[in-house]
């Protein structure tokens, strides 16, 4: 089910300041989809689900669920929280601690006076869907994280509702279970083919959980695409670097080619894939760590966009060195494979390929 946000505002005062939770939000939210909020702390994205599903109520704007207006300030429309047909995931996953799993998960059919009969079959098919079967009658907070967090992604599913909402889910769980919790949940809701927004701070889940990704900043969406858009091929910095490590540099248009973008900078020129900026933009290249290679210093005139630097830092973490290598006055983060025989303070010669020199607007 679509849902379809127009103009929406919210302000917050503190200390005689008004604050702009929400400043205009317009945002279409696809049916069927994985949309997730993604943003710093603070930018308005809790609040922007908390409107969604009627736990915050915004100053202005329209919210449309589907062909159903749930908030209008134009027409004073205020559908309660409990008939918007929602599922919500809370952070803290707000298990009930004097119940079992059955009676968490059965709470919402309770509540809507359901036969005993149909609240017990949807509870066992929910519980087997989320790979709990036969964990009913265990007291609920006795169960892991990862198995509290399927609690509380069953209790949200079991009404059946059209749409589910998830604040931030995988927060409080440690990292190995919250890979593994992760591919759990994303595997769950494409069977289900259900339409979710999921709020996070966290780029990873982003891009491992989401058909699309809509980045909040200050209390608006600035960009929105699917996850490989929003890493490869983003429009601003701040998206850019939000979404993953990143070298910015300033740059200024140069010439636009039939095929690539020429800039220059404080450490060279550079050909970039092609941007329409106007020649003498000053913008910002952004490059991944991963797209920078060492070559051979004797191969140098083979490759695009090459850079003389020394080998600054090298910090090993498993699977490469983090490294950092130094070009003119310019630190640049680059990885490094661990059977390199490259050692700090060694003369190197890098490549980045125009095709992953990416020009951003600041």
């Amino acid at each position: 089910m679509e849902i379809q946000i127009t103009g929406v505002k919210k302000y917050y005062h503190s200390e005689g300041k008004i604050i702009k939770a929400l400043d205009g939000v317009n945002l279409t939210i696809p049916a069927n989809k994985i949309f997730t909020l993604l943003g710093p702390s603070g930018c308005g994205k809790t609040t922007l689900l908390r409107s969604i599903v009627g736990l915050e109520t915004p100053d202005e704007g329209e919210i449309r669920i589907g062909d159903t207006i749930v908030w209008s300030s134009e027409k004073h429309i205020d559908v309660p929280t409990e008939k918007r047909g929602l599922g919500m995931v809370f952070q803290t996953y707000a298990i009930w601690p004097h119940m079992d799993v059955f009676n968490n998960v059965a709470y919402p059919l309770q509540n809507m006076r359901l036969p005993k009969d149909e609240i017990n079959r949807r509870v066992e098919k929910t519980l087997q869907f989320v790979q709990l079967e036969g964990f009913g009658n265990r007291p609920a907070t006795r169960l892991s994280g990862g198995q509290q967090q399927r609690v509380a992604l069953a209790r949200a599913l079991v009404a059946e509702p059209k749409v589910i909402l998830f604040d931030e889910p995988l927060s409080n769980l440690d990292a190995k279970l919250r890979e593994e919790t992760r591919k759990e949940l994303r595997s769950f809701l494409s069977e289900l083919a259900i339409t979710a927004v999921y709020v996070t701070h966290d780029r990873i889940e982003a891009l491992a959980l989401s058909d699309q990704i809509g980045v909040m900043r200050a209390g608006n969406i600035i960009e929105i695409g699917d996850p490989k858009k929003i890493y490869f091929d983003s429009e601003h910095q701040f998206v850019a670097d939000f979404i993953g490590r990143s070298n910015l540099l300033p740059v200024t248009i140069e010439e636009q080619g039939s095929e690539y973008t020429k800039v220059s900078s404080s450490i060279g020129d550079f050909m970039c894939a092609k941007r329409e900026f106007s020649a003498g933009s000053e913008i910002t290249l952004c490059i991944r760590p991963e797209f920078v290679d060492l070559i051979d210093p004797t191969e140098k005139e083979k490759h695009q966009n090459t850079l003389v630097g020394k080998m600054h830092t090298m910090v090993f973490v498993g699977e490469v060195y983090e490294s950092e290598i130094l070009v003119g006055d310019q630190l640049i983060m680059v990885k490094v494979d661990p059977d390199s025989k490259v050692k700090e303070g060694d003369e190197v010669v890098v490549s980045i390929a125009a095709d992953h020199c990416l020009l951003v607007s600041r």
